[in-house]
């Protein structure tokens, strides 16, 4: 009967398997947290919030990735491991609530709820994978190391102050301790294609949230003309983001790395996935918030804060995809890294230009990046 307990083997995926629906439903919660780290940065582009901002993005995200590591080993039509997920998209949900707290006296919830998601991951990771003696050592390692950084992310969410800055920054190099070591090995069993999907929706999910942030500042305002272009600009700057990713990149990305050799693999997914996709996606929660303000005075010259936010959204968001494809392929895209420099200088020093000119020169820029991308083949 499918219903009865199962020798642990069975809860190791049997090869390839679609992203399943508990799995989309864990991502929505995650994405939900990139939409609350943008609120710690809105109205207030300095040091200080964008520092607070990546500290929580870098535990968001790897909470995030874990699982995905872990799920891509499972079985994720067997019933204890939906239970197990549905579980942590609980914990994940406080988690999330609880980001704007993140650097108040409730900043232990914030880092309670964390260290409780995080560590249904690794047990479900070291459970699916025990029958395995290969997939179980690298599994284990990496869970000893991660462990650390653990205790890092709680120490640093009780003790609050300036030693939560000590301590989450301190996490973040243990995570990356742990990801370097465990991940050098090849007994991962990575399923490519389940991989790669599952980051592909989750960029998808968080583009789809930087038009209803958009929406949200849209709806509160009167629907005259500059606000109609602004926000019709938004748009096309999000579908052109979703192109220079998806048309070619995404595809190109999963090919290499399940063309490389085992040895390689679990690295490269590391360094092209866990990794890389992080400041990807710093660069969408400020390029977001940075819309956001936009859309409240569509019709202003835009401060010298918000041209940067644009500019160092746009430029990590399109870097960090110029960085995966030369981990992933070893070739530069030249041409996308020289226009993303251009249209990003543009846009800090244009000081007399308003929100709808900024926004209407990144949508020209960043479409013509993708027309002599395909004019000229050059992925």
């Amino acid at each position: 009967m499918k219903n009865e307990i199962k020798s642990p083997k069975s809860f190791l995926a049997g090869g390839e398997q679609p992203v399943s629906f508990a799995e989309l439903f864990f991502d929505l919660i995650f994405v939900f947290s990139i939409t609350q780290v943008v609120h710690l940065i809105h109205g207030s582009f300095d040091i200080i919030h964008i520092g607070r901002a990546i500290l929580v993005f870098w535990l968001v995200w790897w909470a995030w990735t874990q699982f995905t590591w872990a799920l891509n080993a499972a079985d994720t039509t067997h019933n204890w491991v939906l239970i197990a997920v549905l579980i942590a998209t609980a914990l994940a949900f406080f988690m999330a609530v609880s980001v704007p707290q993140s650097f108040t006296a409730q900043s232990w919830w914030f880092a309670a709820s964390y260290v409780a998601v995080r560590s249904i991951g690794l047990i479900i990771y070291l459970w699916v994978t025990w029958a395995d003696p290969k997939m179980r050592s690298a599994v284990r390692l990496f869970a000893m190391l991660s462990i650390t950084g653990l205790i890092s992310a709680i120490a640093g969410g009780v003790l609050g102050g300036a030693a939560q800055y000590w301590f989450w920054g301190l996490t973040i190099v243990l995570d990356m301790l742990a990801a370097g070591f465990g991940g050098n090995s090849e007994n991962w069993g990575l399923h490519i294609k389940h991989f790669t999907e599952r980051h592909g929706l989750f960029i998808i999910i968080a583009l789809g949230e930087t038009l209803i942030v958009a929406a949200s500042a849209a709806s509160k305002e009167s629907w005259e003309s500059p606000l109609m272009m602004v926000s019709s600009l938004a748009v096309g700057i999000t579908a052109v983001m979703w192109w220079l990713y998806f048309y070619k990149i995404k595809d190109k990305l999963e090919h290499t790395l399940a063309s490389t050799t085992l040895a390689r693999q679990a690295p490269m997914a590391r360094d092209v996935f866990s990794l890389i996709h992080f400041p990807l996606l710093c660069g969408l929660i400020i390029y977001t918030s940075a819309i956001e303000e936009a859309m409240l005075h569509p019709t202003d010259a835009l401060s010298l804060q918000g041209r940067i936010a644009f500019s160092v959204g746009i430029f990590l968001f399109s870097m960090s995809l110029v960085a995966a494809f030369w981990r992933a392929t070893s070739k530069i895209l030249y041409l996308r890294s020289f226009l993303t420099i251009l249209i990003t200088t543009i846009i800090i020093f244009a000081s007399n230009m308003s929100v709808m000119m900024i926004l209407a020169l990144c949508f020209s820029g960043l479409l013509l990046i993708a027309l002599l991308e395909e004019k000229m083949e050059a992925i």
